[in-house]
């Protein structure tokens, strides 16, 4: 169940309305590291979180904090639109079309939305749910909702540095403030999942005597003269998860052969040749 009192988690005000700002603004409603995407990652991992519930619960708080955010630059992306021409002869520019697109103007916003935020990146391509990752394993999707949160957190901060609005520093302050939060609740989940010697290799259900002992904790170099691969943390030592040791290996030859497939099925739409 989901409620709403009508009112914005976060004030959101607009000083200066700045059509270019509001569709850079678009990249985090429906860009890959935007608002949508974490509001409907959350929201589908908690749907399907087994075990103990209160990440279930976890999750689903998040996502309707989230879909708050989506409320909120939606109507910053509205309110910083407001003033942008509405006819080509409006744009002060010599050029009145390029005017109108240079000048900030993504059309998409005016033709399909009527000067409203819509579910597009800043070029105004759908968001098509193809980076909403619910994998069932909790510590999985933990680990995917650090990297959400980075990406975001990156985007926000780049659009901080974009604009001079206080209004929007104001709301970007917060949105990169409950970034930071939400990185470290999701490594707080992590950790009490068992943290990098508990929660990883992930699934943690798999028996490790199963895999190949030679390869696992191999890091491998493919450079054409032979050398080593570069040093590194990766390379050796004790392995993150504490149940191993790196070591580095050179892959001078291949392990397998050339693939030799079977010849085409007939009706296949295969040239005779191929049969």
């Amino acid at each position: 169940m989901f409620y709403t009192d009508g009112k914005l988690q976060y004030p959101v005000r607009v000083e200066t309305p700045d059509p270019l700002f509001a569709r850079a603004l678009q990249q985090a409603i429906g860009g890959v590291e935007g608002e949508i995407r974490v509001a409907m990652q959350y929201f589908f991992q908690a749907c399907g979180a087994r075990g103990n519930p209160k990440f279930r619960d976890l999750l689903m708080n998040t996502a309707a904090e989230e879909l708050g955010h989506i409320e909120m630059l939606a109507t910053a992306v509205a309110l910083n639109l407001e003033g942008a021409p509405l006819s080509v002869k409006e744009s002060v520019a010599a050029d009145p079309v390029g005017g109108a697109v240079l000048g900030g103007l993504n059309l998409k916003n005016l033709l399909s939305a009527g000067l409203s935020a819509m579910p597009v990146d800043s070029d105004g391509v759908p968001f098509d749910m193809s980076h909403i990752y619910a994998s069932g394993n909790i510590a999985a999707d933990m680990t995917a909702n650090v990297m959400a949160e980075s990406t975001g957190r990156v985007l926000a901060v780049r659009l901080y540095n974009m604009t001079n609005d206080p209004g929007m520093k104001d709301m970007l302050s917060f949105l990169i403030a409950r970034d930071t939060m939400h990185q470290n609740q999701w490594m707080a989940a992590i950790e009490e999942l068992g943290g990098a010697s508990g929660a990883f290799p992930i699934p943690n259900s798999f028996p490790q005597e199963q895999e190949n002992q030679e390869f696992n904790y191999s890091f491998l170099g493919f450079q054409a003269d032979g050398s080593d691969p570069v040093p590194g943390r990766w390379s050796e030592g004790a392995s993150i998860d504490g149940k191993g040791q790196f070591k580095p290996m050179r892959m001078t030859e291949a392990l397998g052969e050339k693939p030799v497939l079977g010849p085409a099925k007939p009706n296949s739409g295969a040239q005779s040749e191929q049969m």
